[in-house]
C-alpha cells in the first residue's frame, strides 16, 4: 500500500490526512497553527499520525490559507517595486501606495508601446541606484514595465540587475500575467513579492518536519485553481497559491460529498470562502480572483471570500452597530486553553473599570526577519518579551508606555497579534462548542459586554445576560453568511458588485428568501427559492456551528460530510498538475502580424505562419512548465480566442488571436487506477 499525505496550514489549525490508493482517508489529525514558527504546528500534527503509515507515504501535498490571509489582512513582507514607463496616475490606479510605503514604489524612465516599440530607453543607472539604496529595507523585488507583455526586455534587464546586486527574490509582471492592464499587473507582481518570504518559511518548515519523521517523498503545493505545483514554482510565484486553501477545500468537499452540483462553503478561522460547483467542476475566474479589496491577475477557483471566521474580531461598527471581521484576533477561549494563567487576569479585568484594552493580550504572530532587522532596540526587547508568554496590554500600558508603544508597532507590522472576543468564544458560551476554555469565553463575553455598554453605549441586553449577547453574535454571523450566499447568487447576474451600490438588492432578496416561507397568516405574494438544486456542502472547523441554522433558515439542503473539518488537507492530494501558456498575435496594420512572447515581438506577413509559430511556442512552454512543476507525462491541449471586426469596406477583419496551451499531468501514480 502507498499513501498520500495532505497537509493544510490554516490561520488557526494545521490539518493532516493520510489517503490510500482507493482515495479514502485512513487517518486525520489537527493541531493548532503556530504562525511565529510554522514548523511546531506541522511537526505536532504529523507526530499524531501512525509512524508506521508515514513510512508508506509516496507524495506530500500542501495547501495553505496563509497567502490568502496575508492579502485579506493586509500583511506581508516589505518589497520594492520597479516600474519603467509608469506615470504617477497609473501608480495611483494600481493600489500600490495602499500596501507599500511610497519610497518603495520606484518609477523609472523606460517602457514600451502597444506594439512592443521602446517608448523611452531604460534608466539603467537610476535603477541601479534604487536597488542599492533599498536592498537593505526589503525582502524581495517586483518589476512591471508598461506593455511588458508586449516586450519584456526592460523587465528582463531589471531582473538581471537585481540578481547582480542582491541575492533577493525577484519577479517580473510578464512572468505572472499575459493580459494587458499595467496597474493590475504591477499590483500582482508586488503582492507576489510580498508573499515570497512567508511561503519560503512554510516550505522550509514542512521539509524539515518531513525529514524529522523520515518521510522521503516529493512535496507539492496546491495552487488557487486547485492544481498542484512543485516547490520552485511555488517559491517563485507564490501568488499562484492565493486561494490555495479554498481551492483544495472545494476539491476535497466535492470528493467527500460525492455531489456534482453544490455550493461549497469553507469557514475557517479568518475567512469564509464560497464557491459554486457545477457538473463536478468548480467555476474559475475569468478576470482574476478577488481577495478582499484586491483582484490580482491570477487564475483561481471563483471564490467569494470575506473576512468572517471563528477568530474574527467582534467590534462596535458605529452607525452599523455590531460588526464582525475582517481583522483576526486570538479567541480568548483559545488563549486560556494555551495559557491558563491568563484567567485570573481576565477575572481582574471584569472586576475593574471597562477599558478599550480589556480582553487584549499580545502574542507573537509572524517571524519575518526583514522586518525584525528594522526594529529599534526597544521594539526588539518587546519582541523577545513575547517569546515567553502573552503580555496583558492594559497592564503594560500602565507599567511602561514605551514598551506598550513598541508592542503596538509589532502589531501594526503583523509581527504580533491581539486576543479578543470572537464568534468562537460566543459558541463556547452557548454550549455549541467546547474545544477550548468555556470559562475564559464567558469571562471574555462579559468584559466585551461592558465595553460595548459603557464605552460605546451599545447593547440592550441585561447586564448579566451573557447568553443574550452571545446569541446576538451568533445571529450576526449566520446573517452575514446568508447575505454572502445571496451575493454569490446575484454575481451570476452581475448584480452584486463590491461598490456597495447593490447592497440594498442583496439585503432585500435575503429577507425575501428567508421570509418567503413564513406565511404571517396568509400566503406571501413572493415565494423565492434559493439554490433549490444546489445544496450547501459546509466544511471547515467552525462550519458545523453555524450552517445548520443557515440552511434551515434559507430552506437549502445541507451536507456536513465526514472529515469535512479536514477537507482542505484531503483536497490537497486530489489535484493534478496543470500549467498554461499563452501567446497573442495581433494585426496592428493590414498585412502585418505581430507575435508577442517575452522580449522583442516577431513580425510576420502571413497570419497562418504567425499562428503556427504561436502554437509551437505555447505547446513547448506549457509542457516545460508542467514538467518543472512535477507533472507525470503531461498532455497538452490548445484553444484559440480570436477577435474579428466587421468593416464596411473590407468586410471581416482579423484583429488578434490568443493561443492558449494547457498541459495536464498527474502528480503521482494512483495504483488503483494504473492497475498496480
Amino acid at each position: 500500500m502507498s499513501l498520500r499525505l495532505g497537509i493544510d496550514t490554516g490561520g488557526t489549525f494545521t490539518d493532516a490526512v493520510l489517503v490510500d490508493d482507493s482515495k479514502q482517508i485512513v487517518n486525520a489529525e489537527k493541531s493548532l497553527t503556530t504562525r511565529f514558527d510554522l514548523s511546531l504546528g506541522i511537526d505536532d500534527v504529523i507526530a499524531k499520525l501512525p509512524a508506521a503509515a508515514l513510512a508508506e507515504v509516496t507524495m506530500v501535498s500542501l495547501s495553505t490559507t496563509l497567502t490568502t490571509n496575508s492579502v485579506v489582512e493586509d500583511l506581508g513582507a516589505p518589497v520594492c517595486v520597479l516600474l519603467p514607463g509608469y506615470t504617477a496616475e497609473q501608480v495611483k490606479q494600481s493600489g500600490l501606495l495602499e500596501i507599500l510605503p511610497a519610497q518603495l514604489v520606484v518609477t523609472l524612465q523606460g517602457g514600451y508601446d502597444a506594439v512592443g516599440r521602446e517608448h523611452q530607453p531604460l534608466d539603467d543607472s537610476g535603477a541601479r541606484e534604487a536597488i542599492e539604496k533599498l536592498r537593505e529595507q526589503v525582502s524581495a523585488f517586483a518589476i512591471s514595465s508598461m506593455f511588458g507583455t508586449r516586450n519584456a526586455s526592460h523587465e528582463i534587464r531589471l531582473k538581471q540587475l537585481v540578481t547582480e546586486l542582491t541575492s533577493m527574490p525577484v519577479i517580473c509582471g510578464h512572468e505572472l500575467a499575459s493580459s494587458l492592464g499595467a496597474p493590475r499587473r504591477a499590483l500582482t507582481a508586488a503582492l507576489n513579492a510580498r508573499m515570497v518570504p512567508p511561503i519560503k518559511e512554510l516550505i522550509t518548515s514542512v521539509q524539515k518536519n518531513l525529514e524529522r519523521h523520515a518521510i522521503d517523498a516529493p512535496l507539492m503545493l496546491v495552487k488557487g485553481d486547485g492544481s498542484l505545483a512543485g516547490l520552485e514554482n511555488a517559491i517563485e510565484k507564490p501568488i499562484g497559491t492565493v486561494l490555495s486553501g479554498p481551492a483544495a477545500s472545494v476539491i476535497g468537499a466535492c470528493k467527500l460529498s460525492g455531489l456534482d452540483n453544490a455550493i461549497v462553503a469553507d469557514m475557517g478561522g479568518t475567512t469564509t470562502d464560497i464557491a459554486i460547483v457545477s457538473n463536478g467542476q468548480p467555476e474559475l475566474c475569468d478576470d482574476g480572483a478577488r481577495i478582499g479589496d484586491w483582484q490580482p491577475m491570477v487564475e483561481a477557483v471563483r471564490v467569494s471570500s470575506i473576512g468572517l471566521g471563528g477568530d474574527s474580531e467582534l467590534r462596535f461598527g458605529g452607525h452599523k452597530g455590531l460588526s464582525v471581521g475582517p481583522r483576526r484576533v486570538v479567541p480568548t477561549s483559545l488563549l486560556a486553553h494555551l495559557y491558563p494563567e491568563v484567567i485570573p487576569k481576565l477575572e481582574a479585568q471584569l472586576a475593574g473599570m471597562a477599558s478599550a484594552r480589556s480582553n487584549r493580550f499580545v502574542m507573537r504572530l509572524e517571524n519575518n526577519q526583514a522586518l525584525l532587522t528594522q526594529l529599534s532596540a526597544v521594539e526588539l526587547e518587546a519582541w523577545e518579551m513575547l517569546s515567553e508568554k502573552p503580555v496583558e496590554l492594559d497592564a503594560i500600558v500602565q507599567q511602561d508606555r514605551v514598551y506598550a508603544r513598541a508592542l503596538a508597532k509589532l502589531k501594526r507590522l503583523g509581527l504580533a497579534i491581539y486576543s479578543g472576543f470572537t464568534p468562537s468564544d460566543a459558541v463556547h458560551v452557548l454550549g455549541i462548542n467546547s474545544h477550548w476554555s468555556t470559562h475564559a469565553a464567558e469571562l471574555s463575553a462579559r468584559i466585551w459586554m461592558r465595553q460595548m455598554r459603557f464605552l460605546y453605549g451599545y447593547g440592550k441586553w441585561d447586564s448579566d445576560d451573557v447568553e443574550a449577547a452571545c446569541t446576538q453574535v451568533y445571529d450576526l454571523v449566520t446573517a452575514t453568511i446568508r447575505r454572502l450566499l445571496i451575493e454569490v447568487g446575484l454575481n451570476e447576474f452581475d448584480l452584486a458588485d463590491k461598490s456597495g451600490k447593490a447592497g440594498g438588492i442583496v439585503d432585500t432578496i435575503t429577507r425575501m428568501v428567508v421570509g418567503s416561507h413564513q406565511t404571517r397568516g396568509r400566503k406571501p405574494l413572493f415565494n423565492l427559492d434559493f439554490a433549490s438544486d444546489y445544496p450547501i456542502v459546509a466544511v471547515g472547523a467552525p462550519a458545523a456551528s453555524y450552517y445548520r441554522d443557515v440552511a434551515d433558515s434559507m430552506f437549502i439542503g445541507l451536507h456536513l460530510p465526514q472529515h469535512g473539518d479536514v477537507a482542505n488537507a484531503f483536497g490537497a492530494v486530489m489535484g493534478s498538475v496543470i500549467q498554461r501558456a499563452q501567446v497573442t498575435v495581433t494585426q496592428p496594420q493590414h498585412g502585418t502580424f505581430c507575435l508577442f512572447h517575452e522580449d522583442q515581438p516577431k513580425i510576420f506577413d502571413n497570419l497562418d505562419a504567425a499562428r503556427q509559430e504561436a502554437q509551437q511556442i505555447v505547446t513547448r512552454v506549457a509542457e516545460q512548465k508542467a514538467l518543472a512543476a512535477g507533472a507525470i507525462d503531461p498532455a497538452v491541449t490548445l484553444e484559440f480566442d480570436d477577435v474579428h471586426v466587421q468593416d464596411e469596406i473590407d468586410g471581416e477583419l482579423f484583429l488578434e488571436s490568443t493561443v492558449i496551451a494547457t498541459a495536464i499531468g498527474a502528480a503521482c501514480d494512483w495504483r488503483s487506477e494504473s492497475g498496480a
